[in-house]
């Protein structure tokens, strides 16, 4: 495919940046390296002429930044999304290193658009929006000094994205699972999955919201395993929908 189209369908989305001119300096290296979609989720202080002075030469990058409330508003419509953390989640999905998860986010920007999702400076990204992403990757820095500024770390992850999708033969990643025969399910789709699958197990009484434990996060991390496709989405919902008619709580046909 063609590398400025792969490069195309990669959003860079920044949850809660609390500086302005951390996110003009993420505008500046996105577009060093061929990036252009940018969105921010809640972000305190934007648009300001701090993020304009840092982004130098990118201000078209801010002026069609998309401005969300969730990360799951700024993750519609994409088939896979890469979280970047400093360490392992307890549940969430296993981290990679920045060359070999980059080479599997161009692979799945073959199927439609994929994310890079950065966290807030100070707290990085909450658990629930890594539970949001379907791989995670850390960059490895110095032990006795690894504090990335935001917009360095988007200088190296989009400088990887780059190398990737201009290489003459893109590194191929094992996934562990057939090609998909169907296209793949976008974000949101899974998340009205999750959403109608958690309807309906309290409806049956199998999970309770006001002690949720760890149910949510252990169903997640199982069909984050693998890449699900709209038909098998369509089905998981119908099964769903069927055992609601069943218990009086669906529409019956």
């Amino acid at each position: 495919m063609n590398p400025e189209l792969l490069l195309s369908r990669i959003r860079v989305v920044l949850c809660r940046p609390s500086h302005p001119g951390n996110i003009g300096a993420a505008a500046r290296a996105m577009k060093t390296m061929g990036l252009s979609n940018l969105y921010l989720v809640a972000p305190k202080q934007f648009p300001d002429p701090e993020a304009d002075t840092r982004a130098t030469g990118a201000v078209d990058v801010l002026q069609a930044a998309k401005i969300t409330e969730t990360l799951s508003e700024a993750l519609v419509g994409t088939v896979f999304a890469v979280a970047l953390s400093a360490r392992q989640r307890d549940l969430g999905p296993s981290i990679g290193a920045p060359r070999e998860t980059v080479a599997r986010l161009l692979q799945e920007a073959g199927e439609g658009d994929v994310a890079l999702v950065f966290g807030n400076e100070t707290m990085g990204l909450t658990n629930d929006e890594i539970f949001h992403c379907q791989a995670a990757v850390t960059i490895p820095t110095n032990p006795d000094f690894s504090s990335l500024n935001l917009g360095s770390a988007v200088q190296v992850l989009c400088y990887e994205c780059r190398m990737s999708a201009f290489a003459e033969k893109p590194p191929v990643v094992a996934q562990g699972v057939t090609p998909f025969t169907s296209p793949v399910a976008t974000n949101d789709e899974v998340e009205g999955f999750f959403g109608h699958l958690e309807s309906v197990m309290i409806t049956t009484g199998f999970y309770n919201p006001l002690q949720p434990g760890r149910l949510m996060p252990k169903i997640r991390r199982l069909f984050g395993r693998v890449r699900l496709e709209k038909d098998e989405v369509n089905i998981l919902r119908g099964v769903l929908a069927s055992t609601q008619v069943k218990t009086g709580y669906g529409r019956k046909e």
